[in-house]
């Protein structure tokens, strides 16, 4: 695929989106979710401030700061994929099969939902940790009982050197959010996994009598969790009025608008963010054909943007990380400043208009390094 070095674009638009549909995820995962210890469904906050300054109707807040005890939402997809891996694996031995240990990189929360899920089922777990992530995180991965390999390199190097520690390893399984062609399936269930984060969401703004949103913001790495999105959104009845779509990402690493902007899959070389969750710069093969067809808008932030909003939240009574933040932000850099009413439209965003964020880390999820 290409890679692409130069300065990328911050802002890309496709209303042509909200016609594009697709098959709804099975909802076998909200049932098993439903049935693990600690399952509670997280809070979605209404901050009318962020309303009246982003000048639409309504703003809400999913607040994914505990997740299944863990400070993310990360452990929905982990844990429901490695219960289908484990599953599958336990139905074609015929017995019970000595532990596996589950490999995989991060570059912080999944690392350590898969760590978690690991100890929790008996299993191992190797985890691959990539350069930038802080040592702070490293240890809460390796507190769960896994052995962390640091890497020198960005994100997609630890992605390789687990996926060759895999295939090297005896009793391993791979357990990596992020596809590539010949590894599309436990990416899946991980995707598929996400699925009861937008039910819950559902539920909560039919309780608190709203309509469905008009726009949704996610942020974005490899775009596992925006796949699931689109999927969600995207999979309405004939009929039912479509949200836009909007992803968010690191100007630092912005792979999906680059790959939006250029129509193919496209790497993009990294560099240092405090967004390191989303510090990414291959998009996953499994979720591209989704972003391509069914995001109506991408936006590029920097690490001030994502800052300033997560002190935002945080006065507001939301616990988020740079990564969770990011939905802020990047609502505000499209619906505020130079050209906004332009980007408005291609959201199709009035006055009256409905919009969730996604904040997808609490403030102690994933410790960053600070720029000088």
């Amino acid at each position: 695929m290409p890679e692409n070095t130069e300065k990328p674009a911050t802002w890309f638009a496709r209303p042509a989106a909200r016609t594009w549909t697709c098959p709804p995820a099975p909802a076998q995962a909200q049932a098993f979710h439903a049935s693990l210890p600690g399952y509670a469904v997280t809070p979605l906050h209404e901050l009318p401030s962020l309303a009246a300054e982003l000048g639409v109707g309504r703003v809400f807040v999913k607040d994914e700061s505990a997740r299944l005890g863990l400070p993310a939402f990360k452990a929905l997809g982990a844990s429901w994929a490695v219960h289908r891996a484990l599953a599958e694996r336990a139905a074609s031995s015929g017995a019970s099969p000595e532990p596996v240990t589950l490999v995989t990189a991060t570059d912080g929360n999944h690392g350590r939902a898969v760590a978690r899920m690991a100890r929790l089922l008996g299993q191992r777990a190797h985890v691959f940790v990539s350069k930038g992530v802080h040592p702070a995180a490293s240890a809460a991965i390796a507190s769960e009982g896994a052995e962390v390999t640091q890497v020198a390199g960005p994100y997609d190097d630890a992605v390789h050197q687990a996926a060759v520690a895999a295939a090297e390893g005896t009793a391993t399984v791979l357990v990596q959010d992020s596809a590539w062609p010949g590894y599309e399936r436990i990416p899946r269930w991980i995707v598929e996994g996400y699925s009861t984060l937008f039910a819950e969401i559902d539920a909560q703004l039919a309780s608190s009598d709203a309509e469905l949103p008009d726009l949704v913001a996610v942020p974005v790495g490899v775009g596992s969790l925006a796949q699931a999105v689109v999927t969600h959104y995207r999979s309405r009845p004939a009929g039912q009025p479509a949200p836009a779509l909007l992803s968010v990402e690191p100007e630092a690493a912005a792979c999906v608008i680059e790959s939006l902007t250029r129509g193919e899959l496209t790497s993009v070389v990294t560099g240092d963010t405090a967004m390191a969750g989303l510090n990414c710069g291959t998009p996953s093969s499994l979720a591209w054909p989704y972003l391509r067809d069914g995001l109506d808008a991408a936006v590029a932030i920097t690490d001030a943007d994502s800052a300033r909003a997560a002190r935002e939240l945080a006065a507001l009574g939301v616990s988020s990380g740079p990564c969770g933040a990011a939905s802020l932000a990047g609502v505000r850099a499209a619906l505020t400043g130079e050209g906004a009413e332009g980007r408005r439209e291609a959201l199709g965003l009035g006055p009256a208009s409905t919009l969730v964020l996604l904040s997808t880390e609490g403030a102690d999820a994933n410790p960053h390094h600070q720029e000088p």
